[in-house]
């Protein structure tokens, strides 16, 4: 891959602050604001965290993992960068689009690169009403929540709810409920990218939800439409020798 300028960030963890240092030190350097590509240095959490930062940049991100998950990160190594740079893989990913209304009918919009997610915000459970491309698929779902996954959040917080794994390549999304009472035997649905998924909160005022996109949370929802934002691609880097493929494919068999 061709690049002209690179920049480093880092968590505040003591290894990914060292990590940034020693690197800093070793290679030319700009601020984020004018690479070519960013250098990431933590963990998935991290890695979330730049991909919003800089996704008005649309500049590729290269993560090295100094973090304890790193399963969006290539490993660590300081020597050979710039080669391994050169060599790097681009995958694309579209977040997803969050439009709220809440219960004093105010609008509000935010973007989820790992996933949307309701939540009961009270002791009583939430009962939801769920709309996939305008049809009602569950007239009513009681449940701690609800979530929606794009395939890079898949093995994020959906997976801790028995939620699908998804490959990054699949153009696919994971609906997944949190906690689900009725119906008992609904795991959720594996659905097309490119729908609009509609979440109604059915008796909001006795049994109050909050929204949450990744970061932004909206509180005393009304109802909620997600979709993927097709407009917006941001660039992950990855080693040939990553491959996520089996790294995924891996994950479905941990016990």
């Amino acid at each position: 891959m061709d690049f002209r300028t690179i920049a480093f960030v880092a968590s505040g963890h003591d290894e990914a602050q060292k990590a940034l240092a020693r690197l800093q030190a070793a290679y030319r350097h700009v601020t984020p604001e004018q690479a070519d590509i960013i250098i990431a240095l933590g963990g998935d959490g991290f890695m979330l965290e730049t991909l919003h930062r800089y996704m008005p940049q649309s500049v590729p991100i290269f993560g090295m993992n100094r973090g304890s998950v790193g399963f969006l990160m290539n490993a660590y190594e300081e020597r050979g960068l710039l080669e391994r740079l050169q060599r790097a893989e681009p995958i694309g990913l579209n977040p997803l689009q969050m439009r709220v209304v809440d219960t004093h009918g105010r609008h509000f919009r935010a973007l989820a690169i790992n996933e949307v997610s309701l939540w009961r915000e009270t002791r009583l459970a939430a009962k939801l009403r769920i709309e996939v491309d305008g049809v009602v698929r569950m007239p009513e779902m009681i449940c701690d929540g609800v979530l929606v996954a794009t395939p890079a959040g898949s093995t994020a917080y959906n997976v801790s709810v028995n939620g699908p794994i998804l490959p990054l390549g699949a153009r696919v999304l994971a609906l997944t409920p949190i906690s689900v009472f009725r119906p008992r035997q609904w795991r959720g649905a594996i659905l097309p990218h490119h729908v609009h998924v509609s979440i109604r909160v059915l008796n909001p005022e006795l049994r109050p939800v909050s929204a949450t996109a990744d970061y932004t949370e909206v509180r005393h929802v009304d109802h909620v439409v997600v979709c993927e934002d097709s407009a917006i691609v941001l660039k992950l880097l990855f080693d040939p020798e990553h491959d996520l493929e089996e790294r995924i494919i891996k994950e479905q068999f941990l016990l």
